[in-house]
């Protein structure tokens, strides 16, 4: 009684899973399904599935892990819970056993056959789907076998005569039977011929047929589907590699065999309605198995909730930018055709048919004509439905605006009214415009229309530059090209002045005239005068007025003025006098006595006269250097008179002065040593006055030049010092005489008219410098003091004086 009580507490104990939950104990054999727990491994030791009656076979009980069981496994022969024992059981009886474990399923059946025949054939067990099976034909032990032949199906296995075993390759689980034959010995006296009974090897499965397994059998049109092949590989085969392929009505689904077992269909469309199954094979390919088919049919949803929508969103868009109409359905499966729509067109716009919740019809470069109101409709065979109306706004970007004056002449003058006016021809209003003047903001105008915007200037000298404006309406600013503007100043009146080196213009010096226009826009051109005659005329393209430079002559002299013209009024400057002043020449002193025989208190006039400068000049007179007194003249030179004392004898000479730089005449010595002849009277020493000393001194350069003349080979062409009317037989008379004696004077027909002749032994002391050729050295020292003997006629003016001189010549 205890143990039954005890035996009855270990099998309710074992019916209880591990959650808590009852467990139904199999009462048969039967094929696993995919999410139940792994079958149990029943094992054979010997490893034979038929034995001879009497013998023992060791049968036991391995689950998940392969790892025997240790309590609580489960044993059933013939579908009947046999015992609860230990994981391994022996057992002498013939019978289909199953074992199951914790965790484990109940194993596939085993049949243990105990024979009493004398010749038995043993299969090798486990023997798996695909697998090589070992047979062996065996007799009793008191019975030898001989001759063992191996049959499948009644036929002979090819090579098996005589083998104690022999090798089937890749067993399937088809049904077929196998027997051998073998010569027995009885007691080594009697040999039968025996053959063993057919056995059916009992190949258990590699692997379970696969099962399919769908996300939905009724999926709706477009959504996604996942297809699972489901089988157990058996655990005593982990190795053992499997491959999956899906099917729909015979057509490959995918890229075909795969070692997933899953399969994802991204959408499903209603032709994808139909049969579906999968297959699993090892990858050797020497076992295949097929699911049972599902029939899997697509629902189709009406399309809902027609919506359209633009982008740019709202609808505004500019001229030239690309559309896109994007109609879209809440819902809605299968092939959908959709339709854009514009009111006012008979046509549409374009038709997509796809299976999507959307689509887009793409408008490139928008025009001014695309504005307006716009629809889709989309339809799955259920009818078409329309979305609702959105209005479509095509915005003009302004072009480049043009900038124009407009002025009450065509030269802008100061003071003129300048309307500044800007238009961009094409362009959505309103339209903002802004003017600029050398990129300064003047101001802003706005026009809700078109016809542009203005903008008004009364016009300064400062408002001349580059004008521009630009455009706005929202969509980009344009510029406008920049235009010029030059606001025209009339010419003041110009101002001339002089630009010389001095302050007193001198013949030779560079003289510039510049003339300048305070006020007056540029280019000016500026004319030049003298005495109304046009000198030049000079363009000064920019400010500072223009010069005019010429050399001055004499001629010069006189009244000058300019004038500046920019194009709209002349204007002349004031006169200006301009004086040329002509430097005074080398003076020439004279004396001028009253009578041709001077003598002490006689009035002696010295007379300095300059033939060339502006006057006034101031001459100066000196006696010895000793300035004896000055006087000024505006022509015809300057006189002073001496009342001649004996002390009065000397070097006299005179200077001119205008200003300009004085000028010194040459150098005249008076010496007094004779008396008169013919004539009564105390003169013992009569002195001629400077102009007897003048004439010596001309005579003698003339005979100097006469002499040289001749040394030369030729003859003066006149002499000029006789004039025609004193050619006659009464005038000294010059003859040719040897060089020496031509420096000496020979006269001939002294007073032949018996007029009044005065001699004058007057000594002249040369400075060194002056007239080196006519005065010769050796003379000089040999000769001592030259003597002039002057020839002075009464009638004679100084004028016409001729003066003859001896360089060296004795006293005669």
């Amino acid at each position: 009684m205890p143990m039954l009580l005890w035996l009855l507490l270990l099998i309710l104990s074992e019916q209880m899973d591990y959650n808590g939950t009852r467990a139904s104990v199999p009462k048969a054999p039967r094929r696993e399904q995919s999410g139940v727990a792994p079958k149990a491994v029943l094992l054979l030791d010997p490893p034979w599935s038929t034995a001879f009656k009497g013998e023992k076979v060791t049968l036991t009980c391995s689950g998940i892990s392969q790892s025997p069981a240790r309590r609580g496994t489960f044993w059933y022969r013939d579908e009947k819970l046999w015992e609860i024992q230990h994981n391994a059981i022996q057992i002498r009886e013939s019978g289909n056993y199953q074992c199951k474990t914790r965790g484990s399923s109940l194993s596939d059946a085993v049949h243990v056959e105990f024979s009493h025949d004398s010749l038995i054939l043993q299969a090798s067990h486990p023997v798996f789907e695909g697998d090589n099976v070992t047979l062996r034909c065996q007799g009793k032990e008191n019975e030898k076998a001989r001759e063992k032949v191996y049959y499948k199906d009644g036929k002979q296995l090819p090579n098996s005569y005589n083998l104690d075993f022999i090798t089937v390759n890749s067993v399937s689980r088809d049904n077929s039977k196998y027997h051998c034959t073998a010569t027995c010995t009885i007691l080594s006296i009697v040999s039968i011929k025996r053959n063993s009974k057919p056995l059916n090897i009992q190949v258990q499965e590699l692997f379970l047929h696969p099962v399919l397994r769908v996300s939905s059998s009724t999926p709706i049109e477009g959504s996604p589907m996942t297809l699972i092949c489901e089988t157990q590989l058996s655990p005593q085969r982990p190795e053992v590699q499997l491959q999956f392929s899906f099917f729909r009505d015979s057509q490959t689904l995918g890229s075909g065999w795969s070692t997933s077992p899953e399969l994802q269909i991204p959408a499903m469309w209603t032709e994808d309605s139909g049969s579906y199954w999968c297959e699993t094979e090892t990858v050797t390919h020497n076992i295949r198995k097929r699911s049972l088919t599902s029939q899997i049919r697509v629902q189709r949803v009406p399309v809902s909730n027609v919506n359209l929508e633009i982008q740019p969103t709202r609808g505004q868009l500019i001229e030239g930018e690309n559309m896109v109409l994007i109609c879209s359905v809440a819902q809605g499966s299968g092939t959908v055709t959709f339709s854009w729509h514009k009111e006012g067109r008979v046509r549409s716009l374009g038709r997509k048919t796809q299976r999507s919740l959307l689509a887009e019809l793409h408008v490139l470069m928008v025009k001014e004509s695309d504005a307006g109101r716009y629809y889709c409709a989309a339809d799955n065979v259920h009818g078409p439905i329309l979305s609702r109306w959105i209005q479509v706004t095509v915005r003009i970007p302004v072009s480049h605006p043009i900038l124009t004056f407009r002025a009450p002449r065509v030269q802008a003058l100061v003071g003129d009214l300048l309307e500044l006016h800007c238009e961009s021809l094409r362009g959505s209003p309103p339209i903002l415009y802004r003017f600029y003047r050398e990129d300064v903001t003047l101001g802003n105008s706005s026009a809700t229309s078109g016809g542009g915007a203005s903008f008004n200037l009364s016009l300064t000298a400062e408002h001349s530059g580059n004008y521009s404006c630009d455009a706005d309406n929202g969509l980009g600013a344009q510029h406008s090209h920049g235009v010029s503007l030059r606001v025209t100043v009339p010419v003041s009146r110009p101002i001339l002045t002089f630009r010389a080196p001095r302050a007193q213009a001198v013949v030779g010096d560079l003289l510039e005239l510049h003339c300048e226009a305070l006020r007056g826009s540029s280019p000016i051109l500026y004319g030049f005068y003298h005495e109304d005659v046009t000198l030049g005329k000079i363009s000064a393209p920019s400010g500072g007025g223009a010069s005019f430079n010429f050399s001055l002559t004499t001629e010069h002299s006189g009244i000058y003025s300019c004038e500046a013209d920019n194009g709209l009024e002349a204007q002349r400057s004031e006169m200006v006098t301009l004086k040329v002043a002509v430097p005074v020449s080398r003076p020439v002193l004279t004396l001028r006595a009253p009578r041709a025989q001077v003598a002490v208190g006689d009035l002696l006039e010295l007379h300095c006269e300059a033939l060339r400068g502006s006057p006034l000049i101031l001459y100066r007179f000196y006696h010895e250097d000793v300035t004896l007194g000055n006087s000024s003249a505006l022509s015809g030179g300057a006189f002073f008179n001496l009342s001649l004392t004996a002390e009065h004898s000397g070097n006299y000479s005179c200077e001119a002065d205008n200003g300009l730089g004085a000028q010194r005449s040459e150098t005249v010595t008076l010496y007094l040593t004779g008396l008169t002849e013919n004539r009564s009277g105390p003169v013992a020493t009569g002195v001629t006055g400077g102009l007897l000393s003048l004439a010596g001194l001309a005579a003698g350069a003339l005979l100097l030049y006469c002499w040289l003349s001749r040394k030369a080979g030729r003859e003066p062409a006149s002499d000029p010092c006789r004039s025609p009317s004193d050619l006659d037989s009464q005038e000294p008379a010059y003859h040719n005489v040897p060089a020496w004696e031509e420096l000496q004077p020979v006269y001939s027909n002294v007073n032949p008219r018996g007029e009044n002749v005065v001699y004058s032994e007057v000594r002249i002391i040369r400075e060194k410098k002056k007239h080196a050729v006519a005065c010769n050295p050796r003379h000089l020292r040999n000769k001592g003091s030259p003597i002039i003997y002057s020839e002075v006629k009464v009638a004679s003016t100084p004028a016409s004086r001729c003066l003859l001189l001896a360089s060296s010549a004795p006293h005669r």
